[in-house]
């Protein structure tokens, strides 16, 4: 393997939306088997590229298995003495940075390409998160689709509700009342989500809850579904505002829910949302 595979690795991971651990030597002194800058990468089942191989590798691999476990986000740096506890006898000392990379993102649905999800899809793409933007209308969707959405065209939306992971989040702002009433009944038929927004004043949610109930939901269940949907306090009606209205929403329950299990279908300790905004930010909005 040449010393530039892990840059194809770290591409194809991330295209696969596997997350992993960069690697790389960032000092060296005395006599050591590869030279500063050399990286590879380690995924959960494999590893890209070398640091020079021998227990120093190894190790290097234990640590960051370790920290794909945990689901680190956090950079790590790690001192390593090329002696005899290493089984290496070059005499040197190396210092290795261990970087995360592509942690799983929150992943959202967003339903219906009319105004609003013309508004609304151009901010979800800017965020670390996955959407899926789905309509039965092809000609609705703009010609340029934001980078790292996935268009979706399905004369039946409702199928996609079962294509989504445990702890997805659910938009729904299609151009059919008896639609949004469909896929707002497949979606808390499944009540694993971690958010499910309705577009709709609070008129619709009355008309909605009731055709729930004699669907035979139960009240706890209707209760989870917003709507109407985004933060009160950001008032208008053009798209764009309605769209940072809804956007802002969903960023905070990315971040009060962030480490919880997407739901009861969630592997345990499962993790299905990142922190949308950084620690270091938070914590100077506090």
């Amino acid at each position: 393997m040449s010393n530039t595979a892990w840059i194809e690795a770290l591409a194809d991971l991330q295209q696969q939306g596997e997350p992993c651990v960069l690697v790389t030597i960032i000092e060296e002194r005395g006599s050591t088997p590869r030279n500063a800058g050399s990286k590879m990468v380690v995924s959960r089942e494999r590893l890209y590229d070398t640091i020079g191989g021998g227990h120093l590798e190894y190790k290097a691999q234990q640590i960051a298995r370790e920290m794909l476990e945990k689901r680190s986000r956090d950079t790590r740096l790690e001192r390593f003495s090329l002696g005899a506890s290493l089984g290496q006898c070059c005499g040197g000392a190396t210092v290795l940075l261990f970087e995360p990379m592509g942690q799983p993102q929150a992943h959202i649905a967003v339903f219906g390409a009319g105004h609003v999800g013309r508004a609304l899809v151009p901010l979800l793409a800017s965020l670390p998160c996955k959407v899926r933007w789905i309509d039965s209308r092809d000609n609705e969707f703009p010609a340029e689709i934001p980078r790292g959405v996935e268009k979706v065209v399905n004369d039946d939306v409702v199928e996609e509700v079962d294509n989504m992971p445990a702890g997805s989040y659910f938009i729904v702002m299609t151009h059919n009342h008896q639609l949004d009433l469909e896929l707002t009944a497949a979606i808390l038929s499944r009540n694993d989500f971690t958010y499910y927004g309705l577009i709709g004043s609070k008129s619709k949610r009355a008309r909605f809850e009731h055709r729930l109930r004699d669907r035979g939901f139960q009240p706890e269940t209707v209760q989870r579904m917003r709507c109407p949907m985004g933060i009160a306090e950001v008032k208008g009606k053009l798209p764009v505002e309605i769209a940072v209205s809804i956007a802002g929403e969903v960023i905070a329950t990315y971040n009060a829910h962030f480490g919880e299990k997407g739901g009861e279908n969630a592997e345990d300790g499962e993790k299905p949302v990142p922190m949308l905004v950084p620690a270091s930010r938070r914590s100077r909005a506090n």
